[in-house]
């Protein structure tokens, strides 16, 4: 039979998933499952390689992610398509902030007062509109639904299933799982009555946190890390078995031997999705440029304006230089992006605030034309090709370095002129390496 998994952590669930975004796909594509989905721990970090990944392997890429509600209550939620992706970045957004933001331009972009940004926590607000396109199902055990069963209060349960199926109409799930945990046949059978009696669906899940069963030894380890605990000590985030992994359907089918509707409801909802990201769309925002004048034409012009400041004299070898990496930029359409990272540069400048551009943004005469960086790549011989040519025709990426102490005033600027909708902040993970690992995972 045929089964997809629509729980699955990855390694961006810091200190949780223990297996490889790459090995999970392969996995589920060795399996002959056709989609997979990601639902990572309060975030979609994972979300671009997973779908290069998942279409390079012939699967459908579902994503998703395992929110945390205010109170500590989890939620699975699967986008169907990008609007379901836009509302479940929201929802994510609203559990770092801990507060909803509001839809538009001036939308709240702030931490809630008393709010932890260790500990996301979405508001219920959050879910009570904008959530079109998104699938959501009750989650694990500690799912607001299955922890009130568990600890005897049904009335309250119900109450909370409707509340969540009213938020989510006819795209909502009560979750299932069986990974043999104690009191699980009673909360199954409890979530399959509930589910008759309101009318709201089941769908089987695995909660895959590990690939295969023999990788339940390193999720463990991490889990130690994660709450500084030996491995001969016990805790209460240490799991009980190894049962979590990525099982193949037939093993799926087998437990869900007595619930077949649940199974064939994870195909249901694989079928109402597809891939959320248009990973080939330039995303890049159009530069406000005055006079009516085209992107080009004004980049130009700045640039041989710039050129006159920083040479005095422009030379047949200067001149060359630009008009050679003028006709590339514009020939990849990045003018406008060009435009940009010199209006904030300018920004900073126009108020004191110091800034350079590093890295390969250095071997370009525009940009050191322009102010962005200080390097003189004509006078130190750079290759431009080393930043951007016809032939890689890779985007471009230049770093600029604010003076911390007044970099929020820069993000502001950016913020008000482009608008808060169209402006995001990014962060890097941190992974372990030789030294690091034996750090950490010795002292566990």
């Amino acid at each position: 039979m045929s089964f997809v998994h629509l729980h699955v952590h990855s390694p961006f669930s810091f200190l949780d998933g223990a297996s490889r975004l790459d090995d999970l796909v392969a996995e589920a594509a060795l399996q002959g499952m056709p989609a997979l989905a990601l639902t990572d721990h309060d975030n979609v970090s994972g979300a671009v390689r997973f779908q290069q990944k998942c279409l390079a392997a012939g699967i459908i890429p579902i994503q998703g992610a395992e929110v945390t509600l205010r109170g500590g209550h989890h939620l699975t939620m699967l986008a169907q398509g990008p609007q379901g992706y836009a509302n479940l970045c929201r929802i994510i957004t609203a559990a770092h902030l801990g507060a909803d933001p509001v839809p538009g331009p001036g939308g709240l972009l702030a931490l809630a007062p008393g709010h932890d940004r260790l500990q996301p926590a979405a508001p219920f607000d959050a879910l009570s509109h904008d959530t079109d396109g998104l699938i959501a199902m009750s989650g694990c055990r500690r799912g607001e639904i299955p922890s009130l069963i568990l600890r005897g209060h049904l009335a309250e349960a119900e109450a909370a299933a409707r509340r969540y199926a009213s938020w989510f109409p006819g795209r909502f799930y009560l979750e299932v799982q069986d990974t043999r945990l104690p009191g699980e046949r009673m909360l199954q059978t409890a979530m399959r009555d509930l589910g008759e009696h309101l009318g709201i669906p089941l769908v089987a899940s695995n909660d895959v946190h590990y690939r295969t069963k023999e990788e339940f030894y390193i999720h463990d380890l991490l889990t130690c890390v994660r709450t500084l605990t030996r491995l001969d000590q016990p805790h209460a985030e240490r799991r009980l078995n190894a049962e979590n992994y990525l099982k193949p359907a037939a093993k799926m089918g087998r437990r869900f031997a007595h619930l077949p509707q649940a199974l064939a409801n994870t195909l249901k909802i694989a079928e109402q999705c597809g891939p959320a990201l248009d990973l080939e769309a330039k995303l890049f925002p159009e530069f406000e440029i005055p006079g009516g004048m085209s992107a080009a034409a004004y980049l130009r012009e700045l640039t041989f304006a710039g050129a006159q400041e920083r040479y005095g004299r422009i030379s047949e070898k200067v001149r060359t230089r630009l008009e050679h990496e003028l006709k590339i930029i514009i020939q990849l359409g990045y003018e406008d992006y060009f435009l940009l990272v010199w209006d904030v540069a300018r920004y900073a400048r126009s108020r004191g605030i110091r800034c350079a551009g590093r890295g390969s943004a250095a071997d370009s005469a525009v940009a050191y034309c322009l102010f962005i960086t200080d390097v003189d790549a004509v006078g130190r011989g750079l290759l431009f090709e080393r930043f951007m040519s016809l032939e890689r025709a890779e985007k471009p990426d230049i770093d600029i370095d604010f003076d911390a102490r007044r970099r929020d005033e820069v993000a502001e600027y950016v913020y008000r002129k482009y608008g808060r909708d169209k402006v995001a902040a990014v962060c890097t993970y941190n992974t372990f390496h030789a030294r690091s690992a034996i750090r950490d995972l010795g002292k566990a």
